[in-house]
Parts: structure tokens; C-alpha cells; sequence
């Protein structure tokens, strides 16, 4: 336990800048304390102690304005960012190396019964305000851009932007999102579609151009 909670507050510190010690994360951050709360209640949940495990993620909710059902499944190194907001429903699956912020919504449409919440892959980012919504899975390393609403499967290595969701991919190239991304520069979905329209229309405006020079040496 205490392994899994050096490693909670590890991921903390790597990815938040303002985080300056360990202490101060193991006491002062919410997301932090609701995910201590939920390895707490997810424990109770599996023992079949369901009225107790409610108890402590509402106690969490309390505290924390984070709400995370006991039910749901959660690697190591998850990572909540402020997290005023969030909500992860029952049967949502996350894996390792995961982070949120605040707003973040894994919740069902309402029409699923059984599993009805997502599943998130490995090394994924979730922007502010997003909705993810559905019994779909997230791959592995996607960026969900702040706000985006995801209704529908997320490719590995790709970013959703827009609401609803669509994936962008930058001259076909996959998106390293681990790293050199953030929840806010993602690729334009519109400038994308404009300079393809651009590209093309140049294209034509070529091949036109062609055809003109051709006629007139024919006559």
C-alpha cells in the first residue's frame, strides 16, 4: 500500500510543475486524497462491503468535489489535476499512467446497460471539461482535448478535439502525446480541413492550367 502511494504522489510530482514536495501533495492535494479515498472504497466494493465502500467515495465527494464510484477499475499513477468536477462512473476501466482535469466527465449515455461507462487505454490525457461517454474504449497514449465530448472509440496515439469528437492527425503522422502535447495545442480540426481544401483546389487550378496549354497547341 505504501509502494502504491509513493507512486501516486511520484506521478503528481512529475507532471505538476506547482507540486514542491512530497508532503505537500500527500496533504493538500484533492486529487490525491480522492484517489486515496477510492483504492480505500474500491477495496470494501470488491469485498462485497457495498454500503461501506458508498460511504467512503461520498465522504470523498465531500471533500474533494471529485466523485468516483467504488465500482470503477484504476491502474497505478493515476493522476488527477485540480479535479473540482470530475466525475468516473461504475464500470469505467482506466489504465496506468492516466491524467485528468478538472471537469472531466467517464460517464454513461444512459442507454447501456452492463458496462456503460468507457475504457481508457494506458498514458492518456484527458483535457478540462471533457465528456467521455459510452462503453468504448480510449487507446492507448490518446489526448482528449479540453472540452471535446468523446461519443464514440478513440484510435492509439491520436488525438479527439471538438464536440462531438472527431480524431485529427497531422499529415498522417500519429501523435506522440505523452510528452510534447497538452490539453490545449492539439491540432485545428477546421484549419486542417481548410488547407486541405487549399491543397486541392491548387491542385485543380494545376491540372487546368495543363489542359489550357495542351488545347491550345492542338489548334
Amino acid at each position: 500500500m505504501f509502494k502504491r502511494l509513493r507512486e501516486d504522489v511520484g506521478a503528481v510530482r512529475e507532471r505538476d510543475p506547482a507540486a514542491r514536495s512530497f508532503l505537500e501533495v500527500l496533504l493538500l492535494y484533492p486529487g490525491l486524497k480522492a484517489v486515496r479515498m477510492y483504492r480505500r472504497a474500491h477495496f470494501y466494493y470488491e469485498h462485497r462491503l457495498l454500503f461501506l465502500a458508498r460511504w467512503v467515495s461520498q465522504r470523498a465527494a465531500r471533500k474533494t468535489g471529485i466523485e468516483i464510484h467504488p465500482g470503477a477499475k484504476i491502474g497505478r499513477r493515476f493522476v488527477i489535476d485540480h479535479g473540482t468536477g470530475v466525475v468516473i462512473g461504475e464500470t469505467t476501466e482506466i489504465g496506468d499512467d492516466v491524467l485528468i482535469y478538472q471537469g472531466v466527465t467517464l460517464g454513461g449515455t444512459g442507454k447501456d446497460s452492463g458496462k456503460r461507462h468507457p475504457t481508457i487505454g494506458n498514458g492518456v490525457m484527458i483535457g478540462a471539461g471533457a465528456k467521455v461517454l459510452g462503453p468504448f474504449k480510449i487507446g492507448d497514449h490518446a489526448l482528449i482535448a479540453a472540452g471535446a465530448v468523446v461519443l464514440e472509440e478513440v484510435p492509439p496515439n491520436s488525438t479527439a478535439v471538438g464536440v462531438p469528437a472527431r480524431v485529427v492527425k497531422t499529415d498522417g503522422k500519429r501523435v506522440d502525446c505523452t510528452k510534447d502535447l497538452d490539453q490545449i495545442h492539439v491540432p485545428d480540426p477546421v484549419k486542417l480541413k481548410m488547407e486541405c481544401l487549399e491543397r486541392r483546389v491548387a491542385e485543380l487550378e494545376t491540372l487546368l492550367g495543363r489542359l489550357e496549354e495542351n488545347h491550345d497547341e492542338n489548334i
